[in-house]
């Protein structure tokens, strides 16, 4: 189904709404969080803590939003930190060069290209303004960081841009407190600010977002030391080099193929891919796209971008970058501050492969690879963790008892699960809403409930129903949010 489809649920049915709606000068770029959403938006957090962080034996931090200047200094972002920009001379309209470049070629334009080179093709293919069709002016670069003044004195200070400048420049006092070896890997979820040219498609680009980023850090010359690697040397993923794409490669031949640049790179690639099979995405429609010279962050020596095919093309989701002991030596310089560690009985300055995660773009990717158009209905066949209605109740009729009845059973259940209660229109109908935002199971109170005190437990995907006890719900709903498939004929 492509992105209109998946956009109107989200604004029906109470996982999305745009920021501030009610007012004419609501600002583009910033959503809230319905209900719906936030659910799952928690869920998917929770399984990314579960099948990597806790997983692979992380520490997760949560570091301030607003940050000093000098940290910007000296991660570059204040100077390396932009976007090419072109304004209409007749409208006034400004735009992203590069993509207009690239909606109007069809080909991928960098972003970091220079800038006479942008205009240079501007001018070739008769680039106008979108708005109005005026003439573009010369394309220039734009700093997306958020300034902020702080305090009486307008302190100088950012919004973050990305969440991991809080993990670097914590990281001395943390390898220490903390009692940490390398190699280690650190988390952070939260938000990240960005003041981007032109936001648009919903969620896809955001000024205020979620990341959940990862920076792994590691002695260099013992990246190919890592006992760990064993463990998914065959697991499989699609590799995009350069426009060639290698399907179902075991991450081992990557490695021994020179694709990526060492094992440890191979091993993270490989405990990602199996998150996002786990979170419910089509792995067949996805891919590590290496990114060329022009394409990788200023900071990145190498760079994978995991990227999976939607209604709207291919979506990046992380940016997997190594980014070699850039970070900790510009945080040093800059600072004063030794940042080196012990690894063994030597001092080193670690290297940097970091896994940064767009949550926003994750759950909406998620979502459309789980939303089908069926005959007769419209549903969204999310993992039963996932979803933000565990179970729904239905009571067949509102009298004789069964209500009454149905209370019973959601009381309890509603301690323990997102259970919702559900008394309004024929059972069908009330079927097909739950199946629209995923409920993975619901269950009817009927006249035989109240003769021998079994229910009708549903299945969302296959639509089966079968009968179970009353006092067998929780262990039943227990096994549904387990994987297990209890509607097998």
């Amino acid at each position: 189904m492509g992105y209109d489809e998946i956009m109107k649920l989200f604004l029906e049915r109470g996982f999305l709404m745009p920021s501030c709606e009610i007012y004419s000068d609501a600002l583009a770029g910033f959503w809230d969080y319905g209900p719906h959403g936030n659910t799952v938006k928690n869920r998917y957090v929770d399984l990314w803590r579960r099948e990597l962080v806790r997983r692979d034996g992380m520490n997760e931090i949560d570091g301030s939003q607003v940050m000093s200047k000098k940290v910007f200094v000296a991660s570059g972002h204040l100077e390396s930190f932009v976007d090419p920009i072109v304004r209409c001379e007749k409208c006034g309209a400004t735009h992203r060069a590069d993509r207009l470049l690239q909606e109007a070629t069809g080909k991928l334009v960098p972003e970091r290209l220079p800038v006479e080179q942008l205009d240079q093709m501007i001018l070739e293919t008769g680039l106008k303004c979108p708005s109005c069709k005026g003439p573009l002016g010369k394309a220039r670069r734009f700093n997306l960081m958020f300034r902020l003044g702080v305090g009486a004195a307008d302190d100088d200070s950012y919004l973050r841009p990305e969440t991991c400048q809080s993990i670097f420049v914590d990281f001395p006092r943390l390898f220490k407190v903390m009692r940490l070896k390398l190699p280690i890997g650190i988390a952070q979820f939260g938000k990240s600010f960005r003041n981007e040219i032109a936001p648009r498609q919903g969620v896809m680009r955001l000024r205020e977002f979620y990341q959940a980023e990862i920076e792994v850090f590691f002695n260099p010359e013992k990246a190919n030391n890592l006992d760990k690697y064993e463990e998914l040397r065959d697991q499989t993923i699609n590799l995009d080099l350069d426009g060639t794409l290698l399907q179902g490669v075991k991450c081992s031949e990557a490695f021994e193929s020179k694709h990526v640049p060492n094992k440890l790179v191979a091993y993270y690639l490989a405990l990602l891919h199996q998150f996002y099979d786990k979170a419910g995405l089509d792995m067949k429609r996805s891919r590590f796209r290496r990114l060329g010279g022009q394409e990788k962050a200023f900071y990145a020596e190498e760079a994978f971008d995991f990227e999976v095919e939607t209604s709207l093309g291919w979506v990046e989701l992380v940016a997997c970058n190594y980014r070699t002991g850039y970070d900790l030596a510009a945080h040093a310089k800059v600072s004063g501050q030794d940042i080196s560690v012990l690894d063994g009985d030597k001092k080193v300055v670690p290297h940097v492969f970091e896994l940064s995660m767009g949550i926003d773009r994750s759950i909406y990717c998620i979502m459309e690879h789980a939303y089908a158009q069926e005959p007769e209905r419209s549903v969204v066949k999310l993992r039963p963790d996932l979803a933000p209605i565990t179970v729904g109740i239905l009571p067949l009729v509102n009298k004789d008892g069964i209500p009454e009845f149905s209370k019973k059973i959601y009381n309890p259940l509603k301690t323990r699960y997102d259970v919702f209660y559900d008394e309004s229109g024929s059972v069908g109908r009330r079927y097909r809403r739950l199946d629209e935002i995923g409920c993975p199971a619901c269950i009817t109170v009927d006249y035989q409930t109240l003769q021998d005190q079994t229910v009708t437990l549903r299945d969302r995907d296959s639509m089966k129903q079968i009968r179970i006890k009353s006092d067998q719900i929780e262990t039943t709903l227990d096994k549904i949010l387990r994987g297990e498939d209890l509607f097998k004929q």
